[in-house]
Parts: structure tokens; C-alpha cells; sequence
């Protein structure tokens, strides 16, 4: 994509909006219009409608964008995970945390995954699903921390559909957010917060991807969208 320069000039202008996790850069949902008010058409291979908003001009994946391949362990399990592996396979949800967030919102993204991951669970599909969730702070983020982690906010990371990925260092984690996904990440100090050494201002967004490879929707306020909605859009998908 070549619409990195338009994010980081957004990004420069607002990066000190929130404390420990950013809002979108585009707030609201992604929209079914181009600029000039005609429609717009599905996208070949895609399952869902245009969306409401349209963010073609982000620079992170939005509709119909191929999804980036990114391939890192799963410290958990042990294996190496890429995305390029559920192509033609599986439905995938991913999103970006880091256990030490301060305010929520980190929590917030996971438990949207979490409903999801239930949900195909209990109507059968959860074969056919995939649940992607990339730390990006693996200096604290280990094994230990994740394990932990994973039983406080309730995820089933034993179900074979769950991942946790982590970089094995923060230079790697930067790269893939702010190069591969469009979405600048910066380490702060944290004198704010007594507990913490540093943090991050980051965006809380959630990636829905179909089987196909290609982006349906992307949640730029993931961490309050409505889980019905996202997992509504999620089950479209994943079922169709």
C-alpha cells in the first residue's frame, strides 16, 4: 500500500490523544460511499457489503485490501503461526495488546475475540475459525505473563483456533504494526503510572479477514464496537 505517509501525518497530530491505547485515526465505522457520494460496489471475493465508512485512503488494510503475511510463534503451544496458513481455510479475527495496558482497552479488544471464539464454538464452526491476538511488547509479554493472561481474561487458548503471537523482540513487533498494518507504534515513559516503566499509544483495532485472504471490515474502535455487530459481521463471514 502506499498510503503510509497519510497516517503518520494524522498520527503526528494525535498520537497524545489518550493516556495507554489511541482511538482510530478515522473514528467510526468504515462507510459505503466514496468521497464524491456514489456507491460503491462489493468487492470480488468478498463475502460482506461496502461498508458504511469508507477508509480505502488509510494506510492500514481496510476492505477488499489482501491481508498482510505476517508469521511469528505462539509461545503457548510452541508453533509458528502465519496468517497466509488459513487462507482458502479459515475465517480470521486479529487484533494488537499488550498485557500492561493501562486503561482497559487492551482487555476490551480480547473479550470481542473471546465472544467470537464462543460463539463458533457453540454453533460448530469453530474449526473454521481462527483468533489472532499480537503482543507487541514481548520484553514483558513472555510465556509465563501470557499463560497468566490468557486465564484472567478467560480466552480458551488450548482450543487450536486461539493464537498468541509474539515477536521475540519489540524492534520485530514495530516493524510488523507500523510497516505491515499502517498503524505507527511509539514506546513512552510511563511517569504517569507508578507501576509501569513505559507503555504505548496505540489504536484498537480489530481485523476481520475471510477465507480468501481479503480484509471484510476493520474495526478502527474495536475496543467499543458492539460485539453483536462484530460478531454478527464475523459469523457472515464465517458461514457463508
Amino acid at each position: 500500500m502506499n498510503r503510509r505517509l497519510y497516517l503518520r501525518s494524522i498520527a503526528a497530530s494525535s498520537i497524545g490523544v489518550a493516556a495507554g491505547c489511541l482511538d482510530t485515526l478515522s473514528s467510526g465505522d468504515e462507510g459505503a460511499n466514496n468521497s464524491d457520494g456514489s456507491e460503491r460496489e462489493r468487492i470480488d471475493g468478498a463475502v460482506l457489503e461496502p461498508p458504511e465508512r469508507d477508509l480505502s485512503e488509510a494506510s492500514h488494510p481496510s476492505y477488499g485490501d489482501e491481508f498482510p503475511a505476517v508469521e511469528l510463534p505462539n509461545p503457548l503451544n510452541g508453533e509458528t503461526v502465519s496468517t497466509d496458513q488459513f487462507e482458502n481455510d479459515r475465517t480470521v479475527l486479529m487484533t494488537f495488546f499488550y498485557t500492561s495496558c493501562p486503561d482497559g482497552v487492551c482487555p476490551a479488544l480480547l473479550l470481542r475475540l473471546r465472544r467470537a471464539q464462543e460463539v463458533a464454538a457453540e454453533g460448530g464452526y469453530g474449526d473454521d475459525a481462527a483468533f489472532l491476538a499480537m503482543t507487541f511488547d514481548p520484553e514483558r509479554d513472555t510465556e509465563d505473563v501470557l499463560r497468566t493472561y490468557a486465564g484472567e481474561q478467560g480466552v480458551d487458548h488450548d482450543a487450536e483456533n486461539w493464537h498468541f503471537l509474539r515477536p521475540e523482540r519489540y524492534e520485530t513487533a514495530e516493524g510488523i504494526v507500523t510497516e505491515q498494518f499502517g498503524l505507527p507504534l511509539e514506546k513512552r515513559d510511563a511517569d504517569e503510572y507508578e507501576n509501569l516503566e513505559y507503555m504505548f499509544p496505540h489504536y484498537s483495532y480489530i481485523f476481520l479477514v475471510n477465507e480468501r485472504g481479503l480484509v471484510e471490515r476493520v474495526y478502527p474502535d474495536g475496543a467499543t464496537v458492539a460485539t453483536s455487530k462484530l460478531v454478527d459481521d464475523f459469523e457472515t463471514v464465517v458461514t457463508a
